[in-house]
């Protein structure tokens, strides 16, 4: 799949559940319950123990859009590339990550909250640029007011998002959005509500 196909896909997506959780096991009872419920993109950041053996496992799923998020330095973006992840997330800007992206053909988002900053990622090889944290940093409002002025880019605006924000963000001009904590509640998955995890991920899905 081409990066212009990927982007396609997240676009269509339109929600990527941020899976960051203190326990390996609590990620992939995670992204089983989001399968279930219809989400075909996750995001695995390397917070999570073990996420490498995660991403490989979860590659494996016919349909299943595994990216890696939190990627702090070149060699660990190889690592998850080589995992099987189809898109590599830093919430920072780091023009390191550009390389091993394009020779794997996999798309790159980098994290911006200002102007000068969604500049910076663009020049350092972003695909999309990730707002992030965007709640505090305006919500929608902010997406808005980027979008008016680099109406080109893909926003993936990320950190705070229920989903009951979804179409604001959307209307507001955002491709798509990360959605962490709304749609992954450690404490929840821990006590087995399996309930609770496939409730707020139809509730995104329907919102989107």
């Amino acid at each position: 799949m081409s990066v212009k196909a990927l982007l396609e896909e997240l676009r269509a997506a339109r929600v990527v559940p941020v899976l960051r959780t203190r326990e390996r096991r609590h990620a992939e009872t995670a992204a089983r319950w989001l399968r279930e419920a219809g989400l075909g993109v996750l995001e695995i950041t390397l917070t999570i123990p073990d996420a490498l053996s995660l991403i490989r496992t979860l590659t494996a799923e016919p349909g299943l859009i595994v990216g890696a998020g939190t990627v702090h330095s070149a060699g660990a973006a190889e690592a998850c590339l080589a995992a099987g992840a189809r898109f590599i997330v830093a919430p920072w800007v780091d023009p390191a990550l550009a390389a091993p992206c394009r020779a794997a053909g996999a798309a790159l988002m980098l994290g911006a909250l200002t102007p000068t900053e969604v500049r910076a990622a663009l020049a350092a090889g972003a695909d999309v640029v990730k707002i992030f944290p965007a709640s505090s940093a305006g919500g929608p409002s902010h997406i808005r007011a980027l979008a008016s002025v680099f109406p080109a880019v893909a926003f993936c605006p990320t950190g705070g998002i229920s989903p009951s924000d979804v179409p604001a963000y959307l209307a507001a001009g955002a491709a798509f959005l990360g959605m962490g904590g709304a749609l992954v509640d450690e404490a929840r998955i821990a006590a087995g509500d399996r309930f609770a995890i496939l409730a707020a991920a139809k509730a995104a899905l329907e919102t989107a």
